[in-house]
């Protein structure tokens, strides 16, 4: 990482530096020759500089003195602005502490105070506060008078105090040496102390390795102690825990050990800048020495940090410096830091684009110095060309030359003057800026000459509307003039016809190529009027395609037109009608007789299937067309079609002389003189009659087989066959017996389900009804006696009007059901008994 003259890195200047450094000259040169500084404070307007000497100057940012005040004879320990600039505060070496309005005279003297650091630090003009051996408030009162509070006591020398909004962090140490104490955070709004950071390592001496603070906002404290950093957030207490407790509490959200010792942090973003007090050893000698303190950016995380960048400042004398000598400001709301020593002040800042330029240019990154300005994008194409690096050069034609269509133009020219036209051509605008039409004619009469395929490529690629079409058209014919077969100049001539919309043109050279994109442009631009004298063309084409297309589109070209395409062609005829069947049954019915014979001569194997799905073809016709060619199979199923299914169990047995075929026949007709034309056929055949010993047993008894066959005759499998007739008679024995189980179960559960039912009781209330009389079953006086039937189908009666007992001595039926199972009337003739 380079940092120019103020900076070094320990790295080799892969990277790009995050910083720039420059020395603050001018009148602090000649201030640093004579005095040396000791602290400084930095507002937006100006800076404020204190020096060994007791003197603190006012200084513009260019480090030009506009105001010098003689403080004290001694060192200047710091010095507070408040917000506007107005209000300064000054403590010294002595202990005496100066609060004054610059720009009136006048102001507040403190009187002599512990020597030990004490610090004012301004809120605003009428509040400040003093360190020392307490942290006293003071506050202008009404009569512009000052009052103190004491905010703190009592546990030592309170120093470094940091002052942000509400909140005010302080220092508090026991002595030079002993640092046992930590970071006190105060409230001043509830006034109410907060808590108390302490410190890990308490080994080093406090006055030589100081603690820094600082605020990163409103809320968020940064400390450093020697080699440690603690991010600490002031955050809200929940009021359901507060208690006793303050409004407020400290969480530590980040916390992690550097490799130096700190002087000063600043933050950055959401990153932290720290500077470093760095000992290193000597190869040479065994004691350290000191060297150039380090600037680092660094990205804080909860358990340690990702350091971003590192720089080694090149500061005055740095071998003579202690830890406590360098200090660290930065400019609130801007990307500067001040880096303080006894005899220099270095600022860094934030580097800009043309800081960016230079370092490309430093570092001879010509390939990235493109993108930042034209001017030395340019000069980078220049020095592709000139190494012939013609792509490369072509390609970052694209960022450099943006938008502006003079300098395309003049580039294109160029890269034609060298004949690397090809180079520039895939990457020319082609959206919304656009060269004039004679450059993209240019480029594409350059491939025309040279490159067939790379000219297809370019017309497939370039919208239409850069080129004047009709030139392209006339200079591709001119050289199919002299080439009329090139493949490839014919498909690109095709695209410009479909470019200019003369689609009958491109359809024409497709066909002639049987080119693949055929299909895609009739259905693209709807050319089906076009096609209907190529539907031959089509076919030879890609067959499968065709008839797709020709069947998705009936609307568009009509099934008797495509029939009428195909009539000399009975081979393309076929698969159209086939597949037109597949679809629909119905919608080819008038060809059906036509079909058979294409079939027949064709496609045999889609024949039978064709006789038995279709309704609509002649059976007279189709089985003379399948007798004259002796097509068994489907001329047994016209036949049994037909009814004539002895005839046709006859050509299964005689000309097929397969059994299984005729028995699965006989199944299907279901036909007991069928069966007995296959036993008296099968009578005198032993391998017919072992497949009807297989098979018949479910059918017919196999009894009536058995009987007829003579004695003596040898039948294959015979004993396997009535192995078989016996195992098929137990299983059928079996599943009988199973069904009966069943069926007598089932009856038994619901008739003790019908039992349960009747046998429960049946409501009768003054709404239920004489089915008789069908007057109320319950008498309107519930003392007198009455008689009531009641059936299981919930029926009722009075007794006096049920009719006369049946037939069966002592049993009462319900006259209305059982009418109903007597049938209509029978009821009423009951009831008149």
């Amino acid at each position: 990482m380079y940092t120019g003259e103020y900076g070094s890195s320990e790295e080799d200047s892969v990277e790009e530096p995050k910083l720039k450094y420059e020395r603050l000259a001018n009148g602090v040169t000649e201030i640093l020759q004579k005095d040396a500084a000791s602290c400084m404070t930095v507002h937006e307007k100006f800076l404020a500089l204190g020096t060994h000497f007791g003197k603190v100057f006012l200084l513009d940012i260019q480090g030009n003195v506009t105001q010098k005040f003689e403080i004290s004879p001694v060192r200047i320990n710091q010095i507070s602005l408040d917000e506007s600039g107005e209000h300064v505060g000054i403590c010294s070496e002595d202990g005496k502490v100066r609060a004054s309005s610059l720009l009136r005279t006048g102001g507040h003297k403190g009187g002599l105070r512990p020597k030990w650091h004490p610090i004012p630090i301004y809120s605003n003009y009428k509040q400040f506060v003093t360190g020392g051996n307490k942290l006293l408030l003071y506050e202008r009162n009404w009569l512009n008078r000052w009052k103190t509070s004491t905010l703190h006591e009592g546990e030592g020398t309170i120093t470094n105090i940091q002052w942000r909004a509400n909140l005010i962090a302080w220092r508090v140490i026991l002595n030079r040496r002993v640092d046992m104490s930590g970071v006190k955070i105060y409230d001043i709004s509830t006034k109410q102390r907060i808590t108390n950071v302490l410190r890990d390592n308490v080994s080093l001496r406090p006055d030589m390795y100081p603690c820094s603070l600082c605020w990163k906002d409103n809320s968020t404290l940064i400390i450093g102690w020697g080699s440690s950093v603690k991010i600490c957030a002031v955050k809200e207490r929940d009021h359901a825990e507060m208690r006793d407790l303050p409004s407020r509490y400290v969480e530590i959200v980040s916390a992690f050990e550097t490799e130096f010792f700190i002087s000063g942090l600043a933050p950055l973003a959401d990153q932290l800048v720290n500077l470093y007090f760095v000992k290193e050893n000597s190869d040479h000698m065994e004691e350290e020495f000191r060297a150039r303190p380090r600037l680092d950016i660094i990205q804080p995380l909860p358990e340690g940090f990702e350091e971003i960048s590192s720089d080694a400042l090149t500061v005055r004398n740095f071998q003579e410096n202690e830890c406590r000598d360098y200090r660290l400001e930065h400019s609130v709301g801007e990307s500067l830091f001040y880096i303080i020593s006894p005899k220099d002040i270095v600022v860094a800042k934030e580097r800009d684009q043309d800081d960016h330029i230079d370092w490309l240019l430093d570092k001879k990154k010509y390939e990235f110095l493109f993108c930042s300005n034209q001017k030395i994008g340019m000069a980078y194409i220049n020095h592709l060309v000139e190494k012939g690096d013609y792509d490369t050069a072509a390609r970052k034609c694209q960022k450099v030359l943006g938008k502006n269509m003079e300098l395309w133009e003049n580039e294109v020219y160029r890269f034609k003057t060298i004949g690397q036209l090809k180079a520039i051509s895939q990457y020319l605008p082609r959206g919304d800026l656009r060269l004039r039409p004679a450059i993209y004619e240019m480029i594409l009469n350059e491939f025309l000459k040279t490159d067939y395929e790379g000219f297809a490529t370019l017309i497939r690629e370039w919208p239409g509307e850069l080129y004047n079409n009709m030139t392209i058209v006339q200079a591709v014919a001119d050289h199919l003039k002299k080439d009329p077969t090139n493949s490839t100049l014919l498909t690109t001539l095709a695209e410009l016809y479909t470019y200019d919309q003369r689609y009958d043109r491109a359809l024409e050279i497709y066909l002639r190529l049987r080119h693949k994109d055929v299909y895609q442009l009739i259905h693209k631009h709807n050319l089906f009027s076009s096609i209907e004298d190529k539907i031959v063309l089509l076919m030879d084409f890609d067959k499968e395609k065709a008839v797709d297309m020709l069947l998705d589109n009936e609307d568009k070209i009509s099934t008797d037109r495509v029939v009428e395409e195909l009539r000399d062609r009975p081979e393309l005829l076929h698969i159209y009608l086939h597949k037109l069947f597949k679809r629909d049954h119905h919608k080819g019915r008038r060809y059906h007789e036509r079909q058979i014979g294409l079939y027949a001569e064709y496609d045999r194997p889609n024949l039978l299937p064709f006789l038995r799905d279709s309704i609509h073809c002649p059976l007279e016709k189709a089985l003379e067309i399948c007798q004259e060619r002796n097509f068994v199979e489907e001329t047994v199923f016209l036949l049994s079609r037909m009814g004539n299914c002895r005839r046709a169990l006859q050509m299964i047995m005689e000309e097929l002389e397969d059994v299984d075929k005729a028995i699965e026949f006989a199944k299907e007709q279901d036909d007991a003189e069928l069966w007995e034309d296959l036993i008296s056929y099968s009578i005198d055949k032993p391998p017919f009659i072992t497949g009807l010993l297989n098979n018949i047993g479910t059918h017919v008894d196999p009894i009536l087989l058995i009987h007829r066959i003579k004695e003596g005759m040898e039948i294959p499998n015979l004993r396997d066959s009535l192995v078989k007739i016996l195992h098929d008679y137990n299983l059928q024995i079996l599943l009988r017996e199973g069904c009966k189980k069943i069926l007598v179960a089932d009856s038994l559960s619901l008739l003790q389900k019908m039992h349960r039912t009747q046998m429960r009781g049946v409501r009768v209330d003054e709404e239920s009804i004489c089915e008789s009389c069908h007057a109320s079953i319950l008498p309107s006086d519930m003392a007198q006696n009455f008689s009531v039937a009641v059936f299981h189908c919930r029926h009722m009666f009075h007794k006096e009007c049920l009719p006369s007992p049946g037939t069966i001595p002592g049993v009462q039926f319900c006259n209305i059901c059982s009418a109903k199972r007597r049938g209509p009337g029978s009821g009423i003739l009951e009831m008149k008994k």
